[in-house]
């Protein structure tokens, strides 16, 4: 969280698209609950929202032209199933496949999607944009903070973001350390 994933998916597909190639921008549950990409820095772009019934390879076999590739933010939230199909698609379909999204939870357990993304991709990068705990050391947690407090349990998936104090749910990163503990800083 907070370290470019969408702003690096928006801009890979930009890169594409400016050399003809054809492909798709699909997320799910993007900040903001709308079909788009959005980043904290103020870019966006349409996309198209991945329900957990959208089945992949018939969607890019939809299409009217040919698929060359695919960005896919918030892959975290797709299904154990879809991330196969991503995988059916590079490896059957030759269809370039671009992956963002978050490794674990609120309680620092990996996603079903990001485990299943983790044992079949390709290559697995973490991106450069080092973030930081409010202490300065490397932020590895998410931290859900519901009414001030790091939140233990609860539903897998709530969307929020990194706004002010003032919201009844948002997250913050943090330090495995300051995570454990549940201090949030001053």
């Amino acid at each position: 969280m907070d370290c470019g994933k969408s702003t690096l998916a928006l801009q890979i597909g930009h890169n594409h698209a400016r050399q003809g190639r054809r492909g798709l921008v699909l997320t799910r549950l993007d900040r903001s609950l709308q079909p788009q990409i959005t980043t904290r820095i103020g870019l966006s772009a349409a996309a198209i929202e991945v329900e957990p019934d959208l089945d992949l390879v018939q969607l890019v076999g939809a299409q009217p032209e040919r698929v060359d590739y695919l960005i896919c933010d918030e892959a975290c939230f797709f299904t154990v199933e879809q991330i196969e199909q991503l995988a059916e698609l590079a490896d059957e379909h030759d269809v370039d496949v671009y992956a963002f999204g978050l490794a674990s939870d609120f309680r620092s357990r990996l996603f079903p999607a990001a485990q299943r993304l983790f044992e079949l991709a390709d290559e697995v990068n973490r991106l450069q944009v080092q973030v930081l705990c409010w202490c300065g050391a490397p932020g590895r947690l998410n931290a859900r903070i519901v009414d001030g407090q790091v939140a233990r349990e609860g539903e897998q998936i709530v969307i929020g973001d990194t706004a002010a104090d003032d919201e009844q749910v948002r997250y913050q990163v943090l330090c495995r350390q300051h995570y454990r503990r549940g201090e949030l800083g001053g």
